[in-house]
């Protein structure tokens, strides 16, 4: 079974602790590349990992012509400049979250796919999550009554001025870098966008970016409410309600590969959680997930699993939040 043949842009930690390994398990992903501006850096990775070429620029990658596909892992800032430039290179590219700093951003880079005729997605990984699928299966097929509210929190601890995290201009901050899970999530659960958005934040005095954010979307057919922060305690939850249930998702964003996640479907019938039943998800991996099935859709035809399309109306919604930061009143959901 032919493999789809990767290179990486930089040695990120989330493309070293988590991506390259998980790939490198996949049935039709192959990490054949890897380039850092600082080539002693590549060098190393491809060492760890036993890819076969390390290069000292990420020009020097695009240009590799054995390479098909791209996983671009860079700071938010590069993610739209040099996914662009890998499309204009005849490159597919996988681009980790968010697609870029706005929906203008965003657009720009649909259009470059448009114009190549590459393939471009977004790396929200629990789009293809087996619990995520197992928790649609149970929304949709009526569980919990008419879907009305989805709440969510995702919180870590890193005031460090030197990560990436948390510097302004690249578009560092909480709202950003983990926010765009519960936007993607509700826009996904609730199938359809939102009308408008709401937004509180809170900057960190000295590294001006977003340490704590919290947000109301609003639906049609319902509401979502998250809390997002960088200088929290770790923890991260979703629940989702219904007008007769509950489903709750235990860890639903940073899974863990060698454990079985759980979903717990509560009926309501009393506030001790007699009615609760638990739903096991084997353990996986889902970055090998997302990795094989962007490969499948390029070697086989068909959409890569977060098309630019989606990725467009996430940041529809991110921008309606800062601007009603701002405002300090509801924005209206539009490009």
């Amino acid at each position: 079974m032919r493999k789809l043949r990767w290179g990486v842009l930089g040695v990120a930690g989330i493309a070293v602790k988590k991506v390259i390994p998980a790939m490198q398990g996949g049935e039709r992903s192959e990490i054949m590349a890897i380039a850092s501006r600082d080539r002693a850096k590549a060098e190393k990775a491809a060492r760890d990992f036993g890819i076969a070429r390390a290069v000292g620029s990420y020009e020097e990658l695009l240009a590799d012509g054995d390479v098909e596909a791209i996983y671009n892992p860079l700071p938010n800032h590069l993610h739209v400049p040099w996914s662009i430039k890998a499309a204009e290179a005849g490159k597919h590219v996988l681009c980790e979250k968010p697609i870029g700093l706005s929906v203008v951003e965003a657009r720009q880079l649909r259009d470059a796919r448009d114009r190549t005729g590459v393939k471009i997605g977004e790396a929200f990984m629990v789009r293809t999550h087996p619990q995520w699928l197992k928790a649609i299966e149970l929304i949709r097929g009526g569980r919990i009554g008419d879907l009305r509210s989805i709440a969510g929190f995702f919180s870590y601890s890193n005031a460090n001025p030197a990560n990436i995290r948390n510097i302004l201009d690249y578009g560092g901050g909480a709202l950003m870098d983990i926010g765009c899970y519960p936007i993607f999530i509700s826009r996904l659960i609730f199938d359809q966008e939102p009308r408008r958005a709401l937004a509180l934040m809170e900057r960190d005095p000295q590294l001006k970016v977003d340490r704590l954010t919290s947000a109301m979307l609003d639906f049609s057919s319902g509401q979502s409410v998250f809390t997002c922060s960088t200088q929290l305690v770790p923890y991260q939850r979703v629940q989702i309600f219904g007008t007769r249930g509950r489903v709750e998702l235990e860890i639903p964003f940073n899974t863990f590969p060698d454990r079985p996640s759980r979903i717990f479907v509560d009926d309501g019938r009393d506030l001790l959680g007699s009615g609760i039943e638990t739903h096991t998800i084997p353990a996986c991996d889902q970055y090998t997930i997302q990795g094989d099935l962007f490969s499948r859709a390029v070697l086989e035809g068909g959409e890569v699993p977060v098309p630019l399309e989606s990725s467009i109306c996430n940041m529809v919604v991110i921008d309606a939040l800062v601007r009603s930061v701002e405002s300090r009143q509801w924005e209206e959901c539009r490009g």
